[in-house]
C-alpha cells in the first residue's frame, strides 16, 4: 500500500517525493533558465553600450555599416557586441515560445511564451528606431524599460516551468501579505530603474556630484530637469530599500522553516546593500564603465528576485494529492 506523505513532512527542510504534474519537461525549465540567464547579461552588454559612449558608434540599422559581421574596432565591438547577444536572445525566446506552445498544457503559460516572444521582438524593433532616429531620449528610455520588463517575463517561464512550482506546495505556501508586499516592491523597483533610465539617457548622472550629500545639503536646489531627476532616484532609492527591509522582514518572521523564501530574502538584501554601493561608486569614479553598467545589470536582478519572490507567495495551498480531474482541471486554466 502506498503511504500517503503528510502536510507536515511537506515543509522545506524535508522535501518529500514530489509529483509534477502533466506538461513539466525539465530540458524545457533548464532552457527557460538559460534565456532568462542570457537575458541578464544582454542588460549588461547594453548597459555598457551606454557608459561606454558607444551608442551611435554603428550608425545604421539592422546591418552594420552594410554587413552582418563589421570590423569590431572601438565603440562597434559594444555596439556591434549588443546586436549579436541581442539576437541570440531573440532566437532564444522563439524557440522557447515555440518548444511552450507545443508542449505546455496550461493555456496562461503559453500566453505568458508568446508575450515575451512579442517583447524580444519589439525590443529589437526599438533599438533599431533608436539608432535611425539617433538616440531620442524617449525611444531610449522606452527601450531601457522594454527590457526590463522583458527580463521579468522569461525569468517568470522559468519559475513556473520548474519542479517546485509545478509539484504540489505546502499547505503553508500562500501568504497574500508577503504577496501583496513583494508586488508593490517589484513595482517600485521597476519605476526606479525607469528614473535610472531617465536620469542615464538624459545625461543626469552627474547632475549632484556629491553622495550621500546632495550639493552639500540634504534636499538640494532644483534648478534644472537634470538635478530634479537625479534627486528624484535618489529619493526612489531610500524608498525601494524601505520596502526590499519591509519584504525581507516579513520573510525572516513568517517562514523561518522556508529555505527557499529565507535566500530570495537575503539575496534582496544583498543585492540591495551592492546596487547603493555601485551607486555611490558612480558619483565617487565620476561614471566609471564598471560600476554604472554594474548598477544596471543589479537593479534588473534586484528587480526579478523580488518579482519571483511575490509570485511565488501567490501560489494557494492545494491537496496532498492531486486526483487525475483535478490536473486535468488545473493544466487548462
Amino acid at each position: 500500500m502506498t503511504r500517503r506523505p503528510s502536510e507536515n513532512s511537506a515543509r522545506f527542510g524535508s522535501r518529500v517525493e514530489a509529483r509534477p504534474i502533466e506538461g513539466f519537461s525539465p530540458w524545457r525549465h533548464r532552457f527557460a533558465l538559460l534565456t532568462a540567464g542570457s537575458t541578464l547579461v544582454l542588460i549588461f552588454v547594453g548597459g555598457l553600450v551606454t557608459s561606454t559612449g558607444s551608442s551611435l558608434s554603428v550608425p545604421d540599422w539592422p546591418l552594420s555599416y552594410g554587413q552582418f559581421f563589421p570590423p569590431m574596432v572601438g565603440g562597434v565591438i559594444y555596439e556591434h557586441g549588443h546586436r549579436m547577444v541581442g539576437g541570440a536572445v531573440a532566437l532564444a525566446t522563439a524557440a522557447l515560445a515555440i518548444w511552450t506552445w507545443r508542449e505546455e498544457p496550461r493555456a496562461w503559460v503559453r500566453r505568458l511564451a508568446v508575450a515575451a516572444l512579442a517583447a524580444v521582438l519589439l525590443q529589437a524593433l526599438l533599438g533599431g528606431v533608436t539608432v535611425l532616429l539617433r538616440l531620442p531620449t524617449a525611444v531610449s528610455v522606452s527601450h531601457a524599460a522594454l527590457a526590463q520588463a522583458f527580463f521579468c517575463l522569461v525569468s517568470a517561464l522559468a519559475l513556473v516551468t520548474g519542479p517546485d512550482w509545478l509539484s504540489r506546495p505546502p499547505p503553508e505556501d500562500g501568504d497574500r501579505e508577503l504577496s501583496s508586499l513583494a508586488a508593490i516592491t517589484t513595482a517600485a523597483i521597476y519605476l526606479q530603474l525607469l528614473l535610472g533610465a531617465v536620469m542615464r539617457h538624459t545625461g543626469s548622472g552627474l547632475a549632484i556630484p556629491d553622495f550621500p550629500l546632495a550639493f552639500g545639503a540634504l534636499v538640494p536646489p532644483i534648478t534644472s530637469f537634470g538635478i530634479g531627476i537625479h534627486f528624484a532616484h535618489r529619493v526612489g532609492a531610500l524608498i525601494v530599500g524601505g520596502l526590499v527591509l519591509a519584504t525581507a522582514a516579513r520573510v525572516f518572521v513568517a517562514h523561518r522553516d522556508d529555505r527557499r523564501r529565507l535566500r530570495g530574502a537575503a539575496l534582496m538584501i544583498a543585492l540591495l546593500a551592492l546596487q547603493i554601493a555601485l551607486g555611490a561608486a558612480i558619483i565617487w569614479t565620476r561614471k566609471a564603465v564598471t560600476p554604472t553598467t554594474a548598477h544596471v545589470a543589479i537593479g534588473a536582478a534586484l528587480l526579478v528576485t523580488s518579482l519571483v519572490l511575490a509570485l511565488r507567495s501567490r501560489r494557494r495551498a492545494t491537496a496532498v494529492d492531486w486526483p487525475p480531474e483535478a490536473i486535468a482541471r488545473r493544466v487548462s486554466v
